[in-house]
């Protein structure tokens, strides 16, 4: 117990299960602006932030409060997606979306590439897969019983 005689969070373990609330997956992209302009025209995400002002080459975008990494390093540092490595690794980042059959309407009209259209992307997950100018391949789905 701490001075005002409640458990501190470091010896109450429960505490700490729940103390984490999202993730941000962090890709290496070739062009910055083209990948922030692909999410934005694409995804719907917006811009959060760019910089350093004066050599910009790190940026986040995000939507409904997940967001996204991005980082251009050098010419010859270039994206290497999962599926890059293995075939069967396909994913880079998983979306759980609440109405994947919403969104995929909403990307569609938006001109996005699909890997995988709207279906059972997965036992039990119905979604879709998409890919952004680099390559990374997003699953955006939802569980549900076939």
């Amino acid at each position: 117990m701490n001075s005002s005689g409640t458990l501190s969070q470091r010896s109450d373990p429960e505490r700490a299960k729940r103390n984490l609330a999202s993730i941000t997956p962090f890709f290496i992209v070739k062009d910055l602006q083209a990948s922030i302009t692909h999410y934005i025209e694409r995804f719907g995400f917006k811009v959060d932030f760019q910089g350093p002002p004066d050599d910009v080459y790190y940026g986040q975008v995000s939507r409904d409060g997940i967001g996204i990494m991005l980082k251009a390093i050098m010419p010859d540092v270039l994206p290497r997606p999962n599926h890059m490595r293995h075939e069967w690794a396909r994913w880079d980042a998983y979306i759980y979306t609440l109405d994947p059959d919403t969104l995929f309407d909403e990307f569609k009209q938006r001109g996005a590439s699909f890997v995988k259209e709207l279906s059972f992307i997965d036992a039990g997950l119905w979604g879709f897969e998409v890919t952004d100018a680099d390559g990374y391949v997003l699953a955006f789905f939802r569980t549900r019983n076939e």
